[in-house]
């Protein structure tokens, strides 16, 4: 009776496993598999080898379709040009700041409108704030990845130090106090030469966009550029400023760093640094470089990503996406080019390249890889899609320039207000 009963349970456990495991979607090829032709996707990665994974599972359907990924130097001066040029490229990177700017809309005409029905592109498997759709409603670019803003944190360290890792405002200015009771001058480190991507944005970013949401009609003020908008920054350059006021951050060592990845990341990797602030994709190359840090290999820690808590309740999750493509409608061979996409844009293959690139995946089922973990913690109502709200460009470069500005010190909290619109 045991031995039945053991079995039984064993036959029932792994019905259940099976029956709640998340099932793989199954591609079916639409066109002629025995089909020849080239396919080149382009953009600003150095090297893409989750893409080439991908044209290796397409391969398993069409074996005579060559792939090819090319990076473009300069790439926001020379994709118009390349995309006009007798080699033009089947399918290429593109980023909502391109819709609603003169510059490009040269680039936006090349775009095919993926939203077509007969293209059959399952768009419905990606999360609805992080679609951008042009005037007449057409989709023209898919989120491949998507990114937030936060910090790294060097969990290992608040472990030895005996200190909590923060969850709420007061506990992060406790917590960078305690650091600094114990010798460690810069608990929040960060990129900050330059506006663009500098520890200031990422800090006030986030809390400027949420406070636009809680009030109506404050959004539309600040995408027009509306003098008054200003002082919805208020709360996110206080922000700043008190944790400038604070010494959680030294601008001196930060500047040391020279740029907002590599050395963002090795210099996390020294050990001793609580919290590196850092945006975009930045977490998404520490796996490659752990080999390459000498300190991390010889004493390797357990770190994550996680938000910024500026709030009493914590932080936020900005949901945004970081990378987009785009398909060039006057390409060669655009059937394989939509084949390829309607293959590559399902929840299997999005999992699969966000998984190799160690980035957020931007369907609807999202899954959380253990360094982005704390962000599975931010509840609905603390969790915005810029691109779903109609956050437009002009706005997060005021917001850029003037958190940059009042932590630096060339303006204060009142001056960076008054000159909403003019940065």
């Amino acid at each position: 009776m045991k031995k039945i009963l053991c079995t039984l349970l064993s036959v029932f456990s792994t019905a259940l496993v099976i029956s709640c495991s998340p099932k793989k979607e199954t591609f079916k090829p639409a066109l002629d598999v025995n089909t020849e032709c080239n396919l080149k996707v382009v953009g600003d990665y150095s090297n893409f080898e989750a893409m080439e994974a991908e044209f290796d599972r397409f391969n398993a359907y069409y074996p005579n379709v060559s792939l090819d990924y090319v990076k473009l130097d300069d790439y926001k001066n020379t994709l118009g040009t390349v995309l006009e040029s007798n080699d033009k490229p089947n399918i290429f990177f593109s980023y909502t700041w391109m819709m609603g700017n003169e510059k490009y809309d040269p680039i936006i005409k090349h775009m095919e409108n993926l939203s077509d029905p007969k293209l059959k592109i399952n768009l419905d498997c990606i999360r609805p704030g992080l679609i951008n759709k042009d005037k007449d409603g057409n989709t023209l670019m898919v989120p491949m990845f998507t990114r937030s803003y936060g910090m790294l944190v060097n969990n290992d360290l608040f472990k030895k130090e005996g200190i909590n890792i923060p969850n709420n405002y007061d506990e992060l200015i406790s917590a960078c106090s305690a650091f600094i009771a114990k010798g460690y001058s810069n608990p929040m480190m960060g990129y900050s030469l330059k506006a663009s991507s500098s520890l200031m944005n990422t800090i006030a970013y986030p809390m400027f966009l949420a406070s636009l949401v809680k009030t109506e009609g404050a959004l539309d003020k600040a995408n027009n550029l509306d003098p008054s908008a200003g002082e919805y920054m208020r709360e996110a350059l206080t922000a700043v400023d008190e944790l400038k006021k604070n010494k959680c951050f030294d601008l001196k060592a930060c500047d040391d760093i020279k740029d907002n990845y590599d050395l963002v990341i090795l210099r996390f990797f020294e050990g001793d640094v609580p919290m590196m602030i850092c945006a975009e994709d930045t977490p998404s190359g520490t796996k490659k470089r752990e080999s390459k840090s000498e300190a991390y290999t010889a004493h390797p820690f357990e770190y994550s990503f996680a938000p910024i808590p500026l709030t009493s309740k914590g932080g936020y999750f900005i949901d945004s996406p970081s990378r987009l493509l785009s398909v060039n409608k006057n390409c060669d061979n655009l059937d394989m080019t939509n084949e390829f996409m309607r293959f590559l844009i399902s929840k299997t293959e999005l999992n699969e390249i966000s998984a190799a690139k160690l980035l957020l995946i931007p369907t609807k089922e999202i899954s959380f890889d253990s360094i982005y973990s704390p962000f599975a913690k931010v509840p609905q109502d603390r969790t915005y899609s810029p691109e779903g709200l109609g956050v437009k460009d002009p706005l997060i470069v005021q917001i850029r320039n003037a958190s940059f500005k009042v932590g630096i010190g060339e303006m204060t909290i009142q001056e960076a207000i008054d000159n909403y619109g003019k940065f």
